[in-house]
């Protein structure tokens, strides 16, 4: 499978990704104590059942990396050069263990690099849904995308 080159992206197209994924209690775990974060929340239930959740919550961290993640085989594989940064990041509801996440990518702009003549920049929105179709995080950044090869 390939990614898109730049002159495939086009303001307003949406693509819902046919990828999903259930964030699984090893997930949290592992990622969580691999980035050295001992926030009780995502490790201590116990702790967890008498917060605001009511349950552990998975890092956020992981979320991102995973919306970040689901969208690669349609759209940058093979075509991307780097990505340039993210604008913005929310989570406005937390994701928990057993959550199956969906993603929905939007294009929001497209311009030509001023540096580098066979690449142009893709502003992207990635959206993250859950099973009870709540957004649980929404991240926008900029992608360094190939041209189109010369035939």
């Amino acid at each position: 499978m390939m990614g898109l080159y730049f002159e495939q992206f086009t303001v307003g197209m949406v693509v819902e990704h046919a990828t999903t994924r259930t964030v699984t209690e090893t997930d949290n775990l592992l990622f969580t104590t691999l980035t050295m974060n001992p926030q009780p929340l995502h490790l201590d239930e116990e702790f967890a059942k008498a917060s605001m959740y009511g349950q552990r919550i998975v890092n956020s961290v992981f979320t991102l990396g995973l919306v970040a993640g689901i969208h690669v085989g349609d759209l940058t594989l093979g075509t991307t050069l780097g990505n340039l940064g993210f604008k913005d990041v929310q989570f406005p509801k937390p994701v928990f263990i057993g959550d199956t996440l969906r993603v929905v990518s939007e294009v929001l702009g497209v311009r030509e690099s001023k540096s580098r003549p066979t690449a142009g920049i893709v502003e992207l929105e990635h959206r993250a849904i859950n099973q009870r179709d709540e957004v649980v995080c929404v991240l926008r950044r900029a992608a360094l995308m190939q041209r189109e090869p010369a035939s």
